[in-house]
């Protein structure tokens, strides 16, 4: 029998006073991480996020309806036409998709919180009768491995919890990118329509003048027949260019989180102007290794993998040491106090298998960082090329193409006026502008998402869709084919 000293009897109570102590602090903070993913999407975007509060109780039922709680500025930026920067701003706001992504914020913090609490002490109680003799034991145990590593664990999930607020900004910048590319697609796509429409004007009034003509005399059946063939292609490219405005601008609805009534939001008449000039390279290399979201993730994954591996490596050979207060009462005697430990015995397990894995997971988390780095500095070189040439060819377009084939127009007009040259000369230069100003709005369209794809590419996560817009595909608005 061991010899029961007050010391002894206050050790399990240190033991319990210490873990509480330790844990005494770990708590949900108020924001739940959120200001700092507002802080890093405000820093590469220039426009902040904030969580919604659902409105009434704070536990909605589902609704097949999505709800929209009223945010301030929202309602004024709808009731103006939509800019790119309005454009970002509503869809931080009210975006559905990345309200849900915020829950992982969530999870995450409360990982950490409960990585900084101790496991709870567990309890036994046995009763033994037998004849008229009784035996009790007690007995209550505190995890003491747990209590010694608390302080990494603690550390390890505040690590992932900071890489988790990265993954909340970078879901929230590539929103950002994402809407100014749908916001730059939707206005080139209207732009066409409506000089679609104009096109399909034209032609109309030229099959119409075409078959008077010819029945008159004046106009060959072959003549009519091109002019209506025009008339035919460029209705059904009208019809086309009116589904990829709808279509865009539905995509770009999707991402304001809009419906019903805000859906009817109003987009500019064109794209903006090209810039004066465009931005240089210089340093955009480092700037992009140390604003990218992806390789901050990558490095703060591999300090948490390193940490682990510090965890891994101290409970290798012990992985279960328990130690507690136990008193046992038996009929007759006076109460017996002591100590219980449990200890796990390596005799099958020395933990070398999971030192291994946790080396392994180590190593494989350097080099994903180092291969990001080697991605972003590549993606972002694209990236800039893709913007460089953009922007090299919409200004060839705005001061070459387009100023060229207003002359030309100019110069049709004025031989027309001097009846020199006859009205179809006039319909049939119309129709040679058609794909010249078709491609000078896809130029300064594919400017416009290149430089947001540069930006992704050097304070996102990548360039993502990269410099050039997806092609409008049968929507593309191209001169009818003439025959001679």
């Amino acid at each position: 029998m061991p010899i029961i000293t007050a010391a002894t009897r206050l050790r399990p109570v240190c033991i319990a006073l210490a873990g509480l102590v330790l844990t005494g602090c770990a708590s949900l903070s108020k924001d739940g991480g959120l200001d700092a993913v507002s802080a890093l999407t405000s820093e590469r975007t220039g426009h902040a996020v904030q969580r919604q509060a659902p409105a009434g109780n704070a536990q909605p039922a589902p609704s097949a309806q999505p709800s929209q709680p009223s945010q301030p500025g929202v309602a004024e930026w709808l009731a103006q036409p939509l800019t790119p920067d309005s454009a970002v701003r509503i869809a931080l706001a009210r975006n559905q998709g990345l309200q849900a992504a915020f829950a992982e914020l969530g999870v995450a913090e409360a990982d950490l919180v409960q990585a900084g609490r101790l496991r709870n002490p567990g309890v036994s109680f046995g009763r033994l009768r037998g004849g008229e003799d009784i035996e009790i034991d007690r007995s209550i145990g505190f995890d003491f491995v747990g209590l010694l590593t608390l302080p990494l664990r603690r550390d390890i999930e505040s690590r992932r919890f900071e890489q988790a607020k990265l993954q909340a900004a970078s879901q929230a910048v590539q929103l950002a990118m994402d809407t100014r590319r749908a916001y730059f697609n939707a206005v080139a796509a209207q732009q066409s329509a409506v000089y679609a429409g104009q096109v399909a004007s034209a032609a109309q009034a030229g099959a119409e003048l075409a078959q008077r003509m010819n029945r008159v005399g004046n106009w060959s059946k072959l003549d009519q027949a091109r002019e209506q063939a025009f008339h035919a292609d460029a209705a059904a490219q009208l019809a086309r260019a009116r589904h990829q405005a709808t279509a865009t601008r539905e995509q770009l609805s999707r991402l304001l989180g809009a419906w019903g009534a805000d859906t009817a939001y109003r987009l500019p008449e064109r794209l903006p102007d090209l810039p004066d000039a465009p931005d240089e390279m210089a340093g955009i290399e480092s700037r992009a290794l140390a604003q990218r979201l992806d390789v901050q993730m990558a490095r703060r994954n591999a300090e948490a993998t390193a940490s682990a591996l510090g965890l891994s490596r101290a409970t290798g050979f012990i992985n279960v040491f328990d130690a507690g207060y136990a008193n046992r009462s038996e009929t007759g005697r006076p109460r017996a106090n002591g100590y219980e430990i449990a200890l796990e015995l390596p005799l099958f397990d020395w933990g070398g298998a999971r030192i291994a894995r946790a080396e392994a997971t180590y190593m494989q988390a350097v080099y994903r960082t180092a291969d990001s780095a080697v991605r972003a500095r590549s993606e972002v070189r694209e990236a800039y090329s893709a913007y460089r040439s953009s922007y090299d060819i919409a200004r060839h377009y705005r001061d070459e193409v387009v100023p060229l084939r207003k002359r030309i127009s100019d110069e049709v007009l004025l031989r027309y006026n001097g009846m020199l040259a006859s009205v179809f000369e006039l319909l049939a230069d119309a129709r040679d502008q058609v794909g010249s100003v078709n491609a000078a709005i896809d130029a300064q369209r594919d400017f416009w998402i290149a430089e947001t794809s540069l930006q992704s590419a050097v304070k996102g996560t990548g360039a993502g869709a990269g410099g050039v817009a997806e092609p409008r595909g049968q929507a593309a608005v191209q001169a009818p084919a003439r025959a001679h």
